[in-house]
């Protein structure tokens, strides 16, 4: 049983493909925490985010040898993985919600949950959403892993293999743009 302790992550991948149980548990115990944190926070639920998780690193035994050095990080792939399999997991949620009751009716008495605040608050993060994802990919990941997940900047910089002071600008930069378009649009006050 070889000790991979010592070995760099893509070396780390390199044995998995080659059939390596000893690399796995490696690679597992590198990224197995900050993966369950981020599922955790993606799924609202430690069960689900274990079962993610444990489900994660199944896929990187079976595909260690598809990984393109060039395209991520390994900290990357197998973040992206893990984002994969929790976005499946609120798919299934969704198509497991009962139908819908009907709506005819409803706007007949005002129930005590319906409100002018809370329409308009639905309407912004709709809003703040779209402005999002009109930010490079770099400057959004950093911004929903640091506020919508909770992450550190560091803890984002292992996952993304860039420094946490290169996490710090792309966040400093993302929020300057995303702040000056929802000045555009009217849902930010100009300081």
């Amino acid at each position: 049983m070889a000790d991979y302790s010592l070995a760099e992550d893509v070396e780390i991948v390199s044995a998995i493909a080659a059939g390596e149980q000893a690399a796995l548990a490696t690679l597992y115990d590198r990224y197995h925490r900050p993966c369950f944190a981020f599922a955790v926070r993606m799924l609202a639920s430690e069960e689900d985010a274990r079962e993610a998780v444990q489900e994660a690193f199944v896929r990187i035994w079976r595909s260690a040898a598809a990984y393109e050095r060039e395209r991520a990080s390994v900290a990357g792939w197998v973040l992206s993985i893990t984002r994969n399999l929790c976005i499946d997991e609120l798919r299934r949620r969704r198509r497991r919600v009962p139908e819908l009751p009907s709506l005819e009716g409803a706007m007949d008495r005002p129930g005590a949950d319906r409100t002018d605040l809370e329409a308009e608050r639905i309407i912004i993060g709709e809003q703040v959403r779209a402005a999002l994802h009109s930010l490079s990919s770099e400057q959004r990941s950093a911004i929903e892993l640091v506020y919508f997940h909770g992450l550190t900047s560091q803890e984002v910089g292992r996952i993304l293999a860039v420094p946490a002071p290169t996490v710090r600008s792309r966040l400093r930069l993302g929020l300057l743009k995303l702040g000056g378009i929802l000045q555009e649009r009217g849902l930010a006050a100009i300081d």
